[in-house]
């Protein structure tokens, strides 16, 4: 494969300078008609490919936007990426997408990595400590927290009422006649699982019940599967499981019914985050509503805003209110 074709060698070609060629690229106003037609010809004869990324280099002004989120295999992350795409892509931007998988590190080198591309900001998903968003303002780039609420006046942030969505999910449990419910939770580390939790027992503690707290590694399919064998095998069963994401409770409901458990009859199954695989299951999933591709819009729009007018932005707090919907696997 040859070298690829320069923009001197369609300067050579059309019998015009370099500055012409780069004005009719970038202003062809500029140019008169005729020649502007030929520089046009002999780039559709040699084939020439502008570089985008060189131009934004030399220019300083990279047209582009990092995303780090927790686990891009969650559809909850996916249809976010979808927002923060749709929006960037409307304000002519690209967007690159790192997967932390709840690593410090790995997060630690996404953070690093979008610094020297020389992003103009970054929405990012924390693991388990503001360190990262230090290191990118240090950097000088703009930053908006996703799915992560904050106090700090010196950034944006996007995220749902947590606390609200595990009021939400008890309570309709509660209302279901249920009194031993359990709650299958993720890391610690994780803002969203404590504050599910918080939501959860307080709900619990108005009906003058307790929620139990079983606690996973991963919020994954393969843990609400673990989970699902091992409440099984206790003698005395929960009446209602409220999981901290949904693709733990698909994990659970799959063993459920695998093993002839009646649900919701015997147990109850209450999901959060409604991705489009809730409504599908083999028992429709009943879960937490967040707006996944809105959190995703709205975010994208914060960051863009900062980082093309910083001097008239204004740092937000956005937060939404979660919604229960209702389906089978815990109406009775």
């Amino acid at each position: 494969m040859g070298a690829p074709v320069s923009i001197r060698d369609v300067a050579t070609r059309a019998r015009v300078s370099v500055g012409t060629v780069s004005n009719v690229l970038n202003r062809p106003d500029l140019v008169a008609p005729a020649t502007r037609e030929r520089v046009l010809g002999a780039i559709s004869e040699l084939g020439f490919v502008r570089n985008d990324a060189a131009r934004q280099l030399r220019s300083g002004t990279p047209r582009a936007i990092g995303l780090v989120v927790l686990d891009v295999g969650n559809p909850f992350f996916t249809d976010v990426a979808r927002g923060v795409e749709d929006t960037a892509s409307d304000a002519g931007h690209a967007v690159i997408l790192c997967n932390s998988d709840d690593n410090a590190q790995r997060e630690a080198r996404h953070v690093e990595l979008l610094a020297e591309q020389r992003v103009h900001g970054v929405l990012i998903t924390p693991v388990d400590t503001d360190a990262p968003v230090r290191r990118l303002r240090e950097r000088g780039l703009s930053v908006v927290l996703l799915d992560h609420p904050t106090d700090n006046p010196d950034l944006c942030s996007v995220a749902v009422d947590d606390r609200a969505g595990g009021r939400l999910a008890v309570t309709h449990l509660i209302t279901e006649g249920h009194r031993r419910i359990v709650m299958v939770n993720g890391p610690e580390s994780l803002h969203q699982a404590r504050e599910r939790l918080v939501g959860a027992r307080e709900a619990a503690h108005v009906a003058g019940l307790e929620v139990e707290e079983l606690r996973v590694p991963a919020l994954n399919v393969a843990a609400g599967q673990r989970v699902a064998r091992a409440l099984l095998d206790r003698e005395v069963r929960p009446e209602a499981v409220f999981c901290a994401n949904d693709l733990v409770a698909l994990g659970l409901l799959q063993v459920l019914v695998r093993e002839g458990v009646r649900v919701p009859a015997e147990m109850a199954v209450v999901g959060y985050d409604d991705i489009d695989f809730a409504a599908a299951a083999a028992v429709p999933l009943t879960s937490v509503r967040q707006p996944r591709e809105l959190i995703g819009r709205t975010a994208a729009s914060l960051v863009i805003e900062e980082t093309m007018a910083p001097a008239e932005h204004r740092h937000r707090h956005v937060q939404f209110r979660p919604e229960l919907v209702v389906r089978e696997s815990s109406r009775r």
